[in-house]
């Protein structure tokens, strides 16, 4: 199962926030690509970045940062996401050096758009759903839409793109352990790789995301576990590289 840092850019900083709100953020380095460079040291083989900057304006804000991390690392697999929402930022980012895209909002308020790109950039289109109780929220999470998580991965899957990111949108930031049962009611409903994300706070918790692996979750993103100093994450890949082997 592949491991994935999270890596979320406010004001130029890196900074976790807590279920999402940008105003309860807190600031982890002032300096994201030496950030980067810690994750990749620790032997990370993709970092997940977010730009919170530019999903609240709708346009990429931190790219220069992103395209530093890329450029230090060329053959480091990088997903982004954050205000993606037309193809020009799509080409922006690939031509910086990023492997994937993340279509969130967008993806559930224009679902052809995604149809497009997918068909447009095939293997470097992800689709990220942030659900509460089944519901697909958008907006920053200040909104729960009226889709359910399942029907919408389900007709991404058929546009083609290359994974879905999930996040239990109750759990991110909170370090109060991932939910599994979710994620893996998910994962069988789909063919295309799960990336879990949000809450993952123990070694129990990749043990139990290890153990689903073969239904379908192939990676899970880490956060404020992290930072906080709560997961070792070379010894968390170490864990679970024990258990896919």
């Amino acid at each position: 199962m592949l491991l994935i840092p999270a890596i979320d850019i406010k004001n130029g900083q890196c900074v976790r926030l807590r279920q999402g709100r940008m105003e309860d953020d807190t600031v982890f380095s002032d300096d994201p690509v030496a950030m980067a460079a810690r994750w990749v040291e620790a032997g990370a083989r993709r970092l997940h970045i977010v730009d919170l900057d530019g999903a609240v304006a709708g346009r990429p804000v931190n790219i220069g940062i992103v395209r530093s991390i890329a450029t230090r690392f060329p053959e480091l697999p990088i997903q982004v996401g954050g205000g993606i929402r037309d193809e020009e930022t799509i080409e922006l980012y690939l031509d910086a050096g990023v492997s994937y895209v993340i279509i969130g909002t967008t993806a559930v308020t224009e679902p052809h758009f995604v149809a497009d790109v997918a068909l447009a950039y095939p293997g470097h289109v992800i689709v990220g759903l942030d659900a509460k109780d089944g519901k697909v929220a958008i907006d920053g999470w200040s909104k729960l839409s009226h889709h359910d998580v399942i029907d919408l991965a389900q007709h991404f899957e058929r546009d083609g793109v290359a994974a879905i990111v999930y996040t239990d949108i109750s759990r991110d930031g909170m370090m109060s352990g991932v939910n599994v049962e979710a994620t893996v009611d998910l994962a069988r409903a789909v063919t295309i790789p799960v990336i879990a994300s949000g809450g993952i706070a123990s070694l129990d918790d990749l043990r139990a995301l290890a153990a689903c692996e073969s239904e379908g979750v192939t990676g899970a993103i880490l956060g404020r576990a992290l930072y906080e100093g709560a997961l070792d994450f070379a010894e968390c890949q170490q864990l679970v590289d024990s258990l896919s082997s």
